[in-house]
């Protein structure tokens, strides 16, 4: 009996690669830029499975090429790549890999805003190409955080982790958004959900956690970093296209706010032009917040046990559309 055939469109932890080659065949595209979308197509035209990231298109065109196509496991929470009525259209299941990101990226949504508030990144560069001259009274001056005022834009998994980290730490008072009450922020955090207007205009620190859907696209423009304090710093671990990056630029540079922290972008990679990077109070990340190896292993893992299922025709442990 044949084994099922499945693309692999990056390298990912052998704990899922030696997983799924017990069960198919495997090609795994080598290159560390992903496959150009013609490439994919050619590559996934007579495969069961897919194995795809966040850069790679998952479309009509790319399902057409792919009549055999049974299972697209996403190697990530997110699947904003992937068109998913098109392929609950044709039958084919999407997987991805919730909850094992959870503590690392709120570990990285903390650490951006920790070194934004205290001007980490510039203080740094200042010591390092010889700004430093002496012990400064009035130098590098960051903001507080004990009692200070966090904002969570989409209380899920991630937001009721960082602010967990912040509340429990530094004392933080918790507003948030959301689609509904969260109950377990009310209670263990005395967290207050807030329209987002409220939200800004009160929050010292603004932590973005939110899905990527037509609706959040766009959240954060002039108008929202207009609404929110000159000593506030916004930090943004979710999705690049939920903030316009020009008027967030806009706002760092003429002191609307204080500082701002990214460990994503639009598009991704930025381009090492855009004004962003040449900010002081801005600092950028290459989308790390799951790149520990614990995290990328359980991630890699779950991504496996998508995948074979789908091919074998079992239920996917996380399905984002059953069909």
């Amino acid at each position: 009996m044949s084994r099922p055939k499945v693309f692999v469109a990056r390298r990912i932890p052998e704990s899922g690669l030696n997983a799924m080659a017990a069960h198919c065949d495997l090609d795994v595209w080598p290159e560390q830029l992903p496959p150009p979308p013609e490439e994919l197509r050619r590559r996934v035209a007579d495969c069961t499975g897919l194995v795809s990231l966040l850069t790679d298109r998952v479309d009509a065109a790319l399902l057409d090429a792919a009549p055999k196509l049974k299972v697209v496991s996403n190697f990530a929470v997110g699947f904003n790549n992937i068109d998913v009525p098109a392929c609950t259209a044709r039958g084919v299941r999407v997987g991805n890999t919730p909850g094992v990101l959870t503590d690392a990226t709120a570990d990285i949504a903390v650490s951006l805003l920790l070194a934004a508030a205290r001007r980490l990144p510039d203080s740094a560069a200042d010591a390092k190409a010889g700004r430093w001259l002496t012990w400064e009274p009035l130098g590098w001056m960051g903001q507080d955080l004990v009692g200070r005022t966090l904002g969570i834009v989409g209380m899920g998994r991630i937001g009721f982790a960082t602010a967990k980290r912040l509340h429990g730490g530094w004392g933080m008072k918790v507003l948030y958004t959301a689609r509904a009450a969260k109950p377990d922020a009310d209670r263990d955090l005395g967290a207050r959900r807030v329209e987002l207007d409220e939200l800004l205009a009160q929050s010292d620190y603004v932590s973005v956690h939110a899905d990527l859907n037509p609706t959040t696209k766009g959240l954060f423009g002039a108008a929202q970093f207009a609404r929110m304090k000159r000593s506030a710093v916004f930090v943004n671990t979710s999705r690049g296209p939920l903030v316009d990056q020009t008027a967030l630029a806009a706002a760092l540079r003429n002191g609307t706010i204080f500082a701002a922290g990214l460990d994503v972008t639009d598009p991704e990679p930025l381009l090492p032009s855009h004004e962003l990077y040449a900010l002081p109070n801005c600092l950028i990340v290459p989308h790390i917040a799951s790149a520990t190896p614990d995290t990328r292993n359980a991630m890699a893992r779950l991504c496996a046990n998508n995948l074979i299922a789908g091919v074998t025709g079992a239920p996917l442990p996380h399905c984002v559309n059953p069909v």
